[in-house]
């Protein structure tokens, strides 16, 4: 078994499953504007409380996704990510300025009764939930894209270089994807007015990905695409239709599944487009980084391997019983009065 080829796998369902659970957190916490709006400033509490409720027992799990990744890249790959990090040292420093101003958020608004206390947190969150998928999206599509990397496998580009058309193009549609999954996963978990105006809410949010999304992944495609990544690319779309339709129905459940997949489906195109480099160059005397001349030894990969058999099964389970256990629908009626945590 080809090793390096497993954990270059491995790495992209990671960033499957965080682009899936932490989209629709991301997504939750950006719609609070839209769909945190009531008849009045109580039932508009209510309803952010309810959103932010909704999310709760997940998002701080499925953030272990994002470090699980860097950190696997890191062992398995380490020029990978040694040559990554040096390209994207300014923006994964703001996608972690981002991450823990909106984690400080979720965990800071309910701690005062006070409504300019709230205010103040939730354009914390607001902005954190905007931010940091753009900036994941602007990232990703750079490392497909390809970036100026000279023959010692240096990044030698600025920050404007990572601001080119495709990759800013590539980050709207990560969030886009990510307000439309928020949408159907609040539509999902919630009863009353404010799971009709996320159903109503996902639709136009849906037009709107899958329009950004054509555009991203067929220039990817164009440039680096492959018989593979052509067919995620229809699969991602399909999804996409199927859950708009599922969702304008009533049927949540699929409509999510939809937005799941369309997530996965474009994380897999990402890769397959990738594959066999890690890290093409775009300089005429560059040196691109391949799965083979990035990884690492046969034992660290081969230790890292039965590591994971061991531990990835509980990881899942565990993960698998949050979501089980908190399936519930909540509305405004679950929510009592503030109360200010001592």
């Amino acid at each position: 078994m080809d090793l390096q080829l497993v954990w270059f796998g491995l790495i992209g369902l990671l960033w499957a499953g965080y682009l899936v659970l932490e989209g629709f957190d991301f997504g939750v916490g950006a719609l609070l504007p839209r769909l945190g709006r009531g008849t009045d400033a109580v039932d508009s509490e209510k309803r952010r409380r309810v959103m932010l409720t909704a999310i709760g027992p997940h998002w701080d799990g499925n953030e272990v996704w994002l470090l699980t990744a860097g950190g696997a890249t890191f062992a398995a790959f380490p020029e990978w990510y040694a040559t990554m990090f040096s390209a994207f040292y300014l923006p994964l420093l703001l996608v972690l300025v981002a991450l823990i101003v909106r984690n400080m958020g979720l965990e800071y608004r309910h701690k005062r009764d006070d409504a300019q206390w709230r205010r103040r947190w939730d354009t914390a969150i607001i902005a954190g939930s905007v931010l940091a998928p753009f900036l994941i999206g602007v990232a990703l599509t750079n490392v497909v894209r390809g970036l100026p990397i000279d023959a010692d496998l240096e990044f030698t580009g600025s920050l404007f270089t990572l601001l080119n058309p495709l990759a800013l193009l590539g980050g709207a549609t990560v969030l886009a994807l990510s307000l439309t999954h928020g949408a159907v996963f609040v539509a999902l978990k919630t009863t009353g007015t404010i799971r009709e105006d996320a159903r109503r809410l996902a639709t136009p949010l849906g037009l709107v990905t899958a329009g950004l999304a054509v555009v991203t992944l067929g220039w990817l495609g164009l440039l680096s695409g492959s018989v593979w990544s052509w067919s995620t690319t229809v699969v991602a779309a399909a999804a996409l239709l199927g859950g708009l339709g599922a969702n304008a129905v009533g049927r949540e459940g699929w409509a999510f599944a939809g937005t799941a997949v369309t997530g996965a489906a474009t994380v897999a195109t990402y890769f397959l487009a990738l594959h066999p480099d890690v890290m093409p160059t775009t300089s005429a005397d560059g040196r691109s980084l391949t799965i083979a001349n990035a990884s690492s030894s046969p034992m660290t990969l081969e230790i890292m391997t039965w590591a994971a058999v061991v531990f990835t099964p509980v990881v899942l389970l565990y993960t698998g019983y949050t979501y089980y256990a908190f399936r519930k629908r909540l509305g405004t009626q679950h929510i009592p009065d503030a109360v200010a945590v001592k």
